[in-house]
């Protein structure tokens, strides 16, 4: 909050509007119009002024859901599979179809990303059930199936 001298040396407060609020959310990444409106209705003053606001900015290109998916998974592909990166996008409020279009790219990278994460983390195949249970927990946490999961883990050099 930016503050300004008034008449008698008196402290204003300056209020951003909540356009001017949203814009500074989406300079600093992509959102989609569900996030922006959980994170300034607290701002709204009178209701239905949000609702134009991101409205307006839908309608002049600053607000996109296509680019906000796009956004998320050119940010977190290289660290998740595909099953964490939907329910991200579904915390986030896309559309079921959006999140299955945008997710269809990833089919042909998810073993070779699984690999990736897996070797940044372990980069030893593992030698005992307790290894290999740790080792199935972290790809699973991270949203690898479990078919990709047993392919990186199985060392199958046909799988490469």
């Amino acid at each position: 909050m930016h503050t300004k001298q008034g008449p008698a040396g008196a402290k204003l407060a300056f209020q951003p509007s909540l356009k001017g609020r949203a814009l500074r959310l989406l300079g600093q990444r992509e959102h989609t119009r569900s996030e922006l409106e959980r994170k300034l209705r607290a701002h709204e003053q009178e209701p239905g002024t949000l609702a134009r606001a991101l409205d307006e900015l839908q309608a002049q290109g600053y607000l996109d859901e296509r680019r906000a998916a796009e956004s998320l998974v050119h940010r977190r592909a290289s660290q998740l599979g595909a099953t964490r990166l939907r329910q991200e996008m579904q915390d986030k409020g896309l559309g079921r179809e959006l999140i299955e279009q945008t997710l269809a790219g990833l089919k042909d990278s998810e073993l070779t990303r699984a690999r990736e994460v897996w070797r940044r983390k372990f980069d030893a195949a593992p030698t005992t059930p307790h290894e290999r249970a740790k080792q199935t927990r972290f790809l699973l946490a991270r949203g690898f199936s479990a078919e990709v999961v047993r392919r990186v883990l199985g060392g199958d050099p046909s799988d490469e």
